[in-house]
């Protein structure tokens, strides 16, 4: 099996990263390969590539396509301390992390992803080992649950109208594919509304998607332990494709590169926080006119690139 994949800002990563030849480097979200092989052709045979994805699917297509001094693990990125402990590696020379669905989720109607998908099962784990999945967080999630999902992750001004309407469908019979919650979500949200701008379901299935994989869940931690993780000069490189994930990577990095974070009214530092290093670049790195062009799903997309000190 192997799927189409472009991936997103991927001469800016190679550049992030200042591969060097012998040196150790993880893609925590190894998906279709596309970063990952060419990581490897910058490695001599003293180097090696780690990497790592939640998506069985994904990592078999990856075995294919990335050739060289490569351990495959399945495993979740947030869990990079116990995979390289488990491998018998201390530090790593850099970090990439795509924190983004991949185009083969979002385009295989059977993962239930799309929102343009009709018929396709109500599903969204990257990981299918899992047991949570989004039918099940549509149909047993209370409605105060649904709303601060919807809201929160979401960012939808209607979901309290969403909410609502969830509930009261799946009283009369589960909802079970993507359509049916489109249909609820369509009559949830004013006309007006869904006439212009995007599509009105597409902030629901963000929502859904990223409670389904706890995206942001320990997200600022697995940030911390990837800077532990670096040797001096190994940089740590996050794209992004959402303001949720975006800010947290943000706050996280200029926490990483500031000297003193205690609160502004305290006169004398109490936090003996050191700066762990510096921004490669202080603001975030976006793709270029010809990428946008090509690729119309790296329009959100934010390059974040952190080196150790």
């Amino acid at each position: 099996m192997i799927f189409s994949h472009k991936s997103v800002l991927l001469d800016e990563c190679i550049q992030a990263l200042n591969i060097k030849p012998n040196g150790i480097y993880v893609d925590c979200t190894a998906g279709g390969g596309g970063h990952s092989s060419q990581i490897v052709k910058h490695l001599t045979d003293g180097g090696m590539l780690i990497d790592i994805d939640k998506d069985l699917e994904a990592l078999a297509v990856c075995k294919q396509r990335v050739i060289g001094n490569v351990q495959f693990v399945h495993s979740d990125f947030k869990d990079i301390g116990e995979v390289l402990q488990d491998l018998g590696i201390n530090k790593v020379d850099g970090i990439l992390a795509d924190l983004g669905v991949s185009s083969y989720q979002i385009d295989n109607p059977d993962r239930g992803f799309s929102y343009m998908a009709a018929d396709a099962p109500l599903d969204m784990r990257m990981d299918a080992t899992q047991t949570l999945s989004a039918k099940e967080v549509v149909n047993t999630y209370d409605e105060r649950q649904l709303f601060t999902i919807i809201r929160d992750y979401g960012e939808d001004n209607f979901a309290k109208n969403i909410a609502k309407n969830i509930v009261l469908a799946r009283q009369q019979h589960p909802i079970e594919t993507c359509g049916q919650l489109v249909e609820i979500i369509d009559k949830s949200v004013p006309h007006s509304v869904r006439k212009k701008g995007s599509h009105p379901a597409k902030r629901t299935f963000q929502a859904l998607r990223i409670e389904v994989n706890k995206e942001l869940d320990g997200l600022d931690r697995f940030l911390s332990d990837c800077v532990e993780r670096l040797n001096s000069g190994g940089r740590l490189a996050i794209i992004t494709f959402h303001s949720l994930e975006d800010r947290i990577v943000k706050h996280s990095f200029n926490d990483f590169v500031t000297d003193c974070i205690c609160p502004p009214h305290l006169p004398v530092c109490a936090c003996n926080h050191r700066a762990k290093g510096r921004l490669v670049s202080k603001k975030p790195i976006l793709p270029s006119q010809q990428e946008l062009n090509e690729n119309s799903r790296s329009q959100s997309a934010k390059l974040r690139v952190f080196e150790k000190k």
